[in-house]
């Protein structure tokens, strides 16, 4: 049975559940008829009263709202129709790079994944089937120019939430998005009269591709900071204005006297936002990263990229509009933690349904949607550290795992390295699907590691036990093995900058952590270096809750080179088979190389889809992408009716 999705298109989820009988490879002819379409494409629009060269879902910016229903499979049709004449699909011949990683055979993937596509269903665990999590380095090849892939989800019962769907391409991510709503199969846990969805993006002057190539380059060009967050795809950006008709703000209809569902999305690069509504001082949050909480009462919510929040919004009664004489509020949003604070608005406008006298006076007081307020109508505070760490609780008790179940404890060390590039690394390594041939220790995969382990497992499977001997980092293949069943615990812990030359360094990020593959326990954060004595005395007594991305705050701009300071920490018990990524979620950060790969279960738990019927999924442009000249083929995972 199929379910026709509401507006939109989807977002990602992990890979590998249950093995599954899948009746082999099906071809997906004219008789095939997708949920829904996605079409991916770049042209020149007026966005926040400039003109970009934008990439866009369904020609809209955000991307449709999509919502599906839990337990049903959905099948989304993605089209990358981005090409260019003058730019052909040319694989290099492999050269090796350093000599313990000679097994990563390097082509120049950037050269040409401007005008690739994958799309990523973000935060939806255990939803997609193989080679859809649209994970480029690590889990699929991405979409050819002018070709289409079908993508098979299935979200499991207790997965209602906030989600969001983004392209993984290099800066696409930062406009080739839009909100993904999983709707309750029952009632919802807390009724309300209405649902309102804030989609958060920002604005940059430069196009994607400029971003991408300044970040990779040499000299070291910065994308800038941004120019204005968009709620909902408007703003009036810091930029000049060469578009007057594009430079509005967005409008947050209510009525009086309801109480809505908020859902914050922060389909973010680069900031973390600080966000209050004029005049309304209590956001109950509910919900995070798509997990029902019990109610947790905030004036403000901090979001970071990656990030969903649901709150409970309690709308003013007429006779409090009557007191304020007005039906119109701001929404103030600010980045925090960046080299200057960008304000931008929405506006929150209340309709006129009081009937009595008192209240006629209101009709047409509203503000401008062309201009900007004269003052800032909210004072938000700066930064703060550790945002409703240790506050938030389920709403039901959760299978959280003991201190006493961990096995092991692995350790990433975050650390911006300062050379004749600038770039990320994590315990020392840098994944990047570039072809700069640094003085570290940069990954650039020819291939998806899923893919390679499907060609040659023996090879590329990392050694469990060399790992464990090396802080859980496998020497040779540069990923993070696990074992099904056991529960570990991953500290991040940021480094100051390290400059080569030692002219510089010591400076400090706030990095927006995101899993891939599973949701985890998040166990808190702090300053400093991590001791776990003081980390489990700051968890006793609370109750984590399940999430996919969480804060690495940096607790001041800097410290000595090679000095940690701030930590994250995430509980997991491992249970879902197949490569992930664990990243930065900073868009700039991920193309600098802030990303890890990990390896849960051996080959037997990942290698789900036999032969023959993978044989489409393991060559770029495979049988599995679709085009005007020929169907797709694909293997139906979840959904094993004819």
């Amino acid at each position: 049975m199929r379910w026709l999705l509401s507006n939109g298109v989807i977002l990602f989820i992990s890979l590998f559940g249950t093995a599954r009988g899948a009746g082999g490879p099906r071809i997906h002819d004219l008789t095939f008829i997708p949920d829904r379409v996605l079409r991916v494409a770049r042209r020149e629009i007026g966005i926040g009263g400039i003109r970009r060269y934008t990439t866009l879902v369904n020609d809209t910016l955000p991307g449709p709202e999509l919502h599906i229903p839990e337990d049903q499979v959905v099948w989304i049709r993605v089209y990358n129709d981005m090409a260019d004449a003058n730019l052909t699909m040319v694989r290099e011949q492999p050269k090796n790079t350093k000599q313990n990683r000679q097994f990563f055979k390097v082509i120049n993937l950037h050269r040409f994944s401007f005008f690739l596509h994958k799309q990523h269903w973000h935060g939806l665990a255990q939803a997609a089937a193989p080679f859809s999590d649209g994970t480029p380095m690590a889990s699929q090849w991405p979409i050819p120019p002018m070709h289409y892939f079908d993508y098979e989800l299935k979200t499991p019962l207790g997965t209602a939430g906030t989600y969001f769907y983004h392209s993984h391409i290099d800066f696409q991510t930062s406009t080739a998005n839009g909100p993904l709503i999983v709707d309750d199969s029952g009632p919802p846990p807390y009724p309300v009269d209405g649902d309102r969805v804030i989609h958060l993006q920002e604005l940059f002057e430069k196009t994607d591709k400029d971003i991408a190539d300044g970040l990779r380059s040499a000299p070291f060009v910065w994308s800038g900071e941004t120019g204005g967050f968009l709620t909902n795809g408007n703003t009036i950006s810091n930029y000049p204005v060469v578009d007057p008709a594009s430079a509005r703000l967005s409008v947050i209809q209510v009525d009086p006297g309801k109480t809505y569902r908020f859902r914050f999305v922060g389909a973010t690069g680069l900031s973390y936002a600080s966000l209050a509504f004029e005049n309304h001082t209590n956001l109950e949050i509910i919900e995070a990263d798509g997990e029902y909480t019990k109610p947790y009462s905030t004036p403000l919510l901090q979001i970071g990229s990656g990030q969903r929040f649901s709150s409970l919004f309690k709308t003013k009664t007429c006779a409090e509009l009557a007191l304020f004489r007005k039906l119109d509020f701001y929404l103030q949003i600010e980045s925090r933690d960046r080299p200057r604070m960008t304000a931008s608005y929405a506006v929150l406008r209340y309709s006129n349904t009081c009937s009595t006298l008192q209240h006629r006076h209101l009709h047409g007081r509203q503000v401008p949607t062309t201009t900007l307020p004269s003052d800032r109508p909210v004072d938000l505070p700066p930064t703060i550290e550790g945002f409703l760490d240790y506050k938030l609780e389920p709403l039901v008790p959760n299978d959280v795992p003991s201190s006493d179940e961990v096995s092991r404890r692995i350790f990433v060390y975050a650390q911006q390295q300062i050379d004749k590039y600038v770039f990320w690394t994590d315990n020392g390594v840098s994944w990047a699907d570039d072809n700069v041939d640094r003085d570290t220790y940069t990954i650039s995969p020819s291939e998806p590691y899923l893919v390679s382990l499907y060609k040659n497992a023996s090879k590329y499977l990392p050694d469990y036990d060399a790992s464990i001997a090396n802080y859980g980092l496998d020497p040779e293949t540069k990923t993070y093995p696990a074992k099904l069943g056991e529960v570990i615990e991953i500290i991040f812990q940021q480094v100051g900058a390290r400059s080569q030359d030692g002219r510089l360094g010591g400076g400090l990020d706030t990095h927006p952590w995101h899993a891939h593959g599973d949701h985890f326990y998040d166990v808190g954060g702090g300053p400093g270096v991590y001791d776990p004595e003081v980390a489990q005395q700051r968890l006793e007594g609370t109750h984590p809750v399940r999430r996919d991305t969480t804060m690495l705050f940096r607790y001041t701009t800097n410290v000595q080179p090679d000095q940690p300071w701030g930590w994250r920490a995430w509980r997991l018990r491992v249970q879902n088979p197949g490569v992930w990524m664990m990243h930065c979620h900073t868009l700039q950060h991920m193309i600098m190389g802030m990303q890890t790969v990990w390896v849960f279960g051996d080959a037997e738990d990942i290698l789900k889809v036999k032969q023959p019927d993978v044989t489409g999924y393991l060559e770029y442009g495979g049988s599995v992408n679709g085009n005007a000249t020929h169907d797709a083929v694909a293997v139906h995972y979840f959904d094993t009716d004819d």
